[in-house]
C-alpha cells in the first residue's frame, strides 16, 4: 500500500472544527516495533480550548495536558478510565489548548496485527470504531504524547478528499458538559464509525469560513 504525504503543520494551524472536518479521509499511520498499521479517519470530534467546558484545556496547562497546549500538529495522547488511550491532533498556535479527537478509523494496513492486539473484536469493523479501540489496534499509548504528526512513528497523511455531501455532524459522545454542541464529524453510513446514540440529532455538514478562535 502506498502511503500519502504527511500533512504539513500548517494544516493544523486552524479552527479545530475545520481541521476535524478535513481530517476525514486522511490516513493515520503508526510504525511500531511490531509492524506498520494504518487506517482512514472516518470520525472526529473538535475541542475548542479553555472556553469549551468539555475540553481538557479548562484545567490549564498541567503535566497531563502539557502537550494539548503544544504547537499545531502535535499528538496529545491521554488515558481515560485508567485503561484506554485516546489520541488527538493539536490545532492552532502553541498555548491555546485546542485539539481534534480521532474517534474511528477504517483499517487499511496491518489488519492481522490489529486483530492480535484486539482479540476480543468479533468483526474487523470493531477493531477501530472508537477512540480507545483505535489506539489499542494501532499500538498508540502515552509514549507518543507530544510526538509530531508530520514525522516519526505516528503520522497523519493525505488520503482521498471527501465531499461535503458524505459528511454528517452530531453532538460529541460521552461528555456531560457542552454536550449539545455539534462538534462531532463523521462519514455518513460508514460501517467503521462508532455507534451514534439514537437520541442524537444528525445534520448534513455545512462548510464554515476558516477562522481563528
Amino acid at each position: 500500500m502506498s502511503l500519502g504525504t504527511p500533512l504539513p503543520v500548517s494544516f493544523y494551524d486552524r479552527d479545530p472544527r475545520v481541521v476535524a472536518r478535513e481530517l476525514l479521509g486522511t490516513v493515520l499511520v503508526c510504525d511500531s516495533s511490531e509492524g506498520l498499521t494504518a487506517g482512514v479517519v472516518v470520525e472526529t470530534e473538535a475541542y475548542l480550548g479553555e472556553d469549551d467546558p468539555a475540553c481538557h484545556a479548562v484545567v490549564g496547562r498541567t503535566s497531563r495536558t502539557w502537550h494539548l497546549f503544544g504547537p499545531p500538529g502535535t499528538a496529545y495522547v491521554y488515558r481515560i478510565y485508567g485503561m484506554h488511550w485516546c489520541v488527538n491532533a493539536v490545532t492552532l498556535p502553541e498555548g491555546i489548548g485546542c485539539a481534534v479527537l480521532l474517534r474511528a478509523l477504517a483499517p487499511t494496513l496491518g489488519i492481522d496485527l490489529m486483530r492480535r492486539r484486539r482479540p476480543r473484536a468479533r468483526r474487523d469493523r470493531d477493531l477501530t470504531n472508537g477512540p480507545g479501540k483505535l489506539c489499542a489496534a494501532l499500538g498508540i499509548d502515552g509514549r507518543l504524547d507530544g510526538a509530531p504528526l508530520d514525522t516519526g512513528a505516528l503520522t497523519l497523511r493525505a488520503g482521498t478528499p471527501l465531499p461535503d455531501a458524505r459528511v454528517e455532524v452530531t453532538p460529541r459522545i460521552g461528555i456531560t458538559r457542552a454536550a449539545d454542541l455539534p462538534y462531532r464529524f463523521l462519514v455518513r453510513d460508514d460501517p467503521f464509525v462508532s455507534p451514534t446514540p439514537a437520541r442524537f440529532p444528525r445534520a448534513p455538514y455545512r462548510s464554515k469560513a476558516d477562522a481563528r478562535l
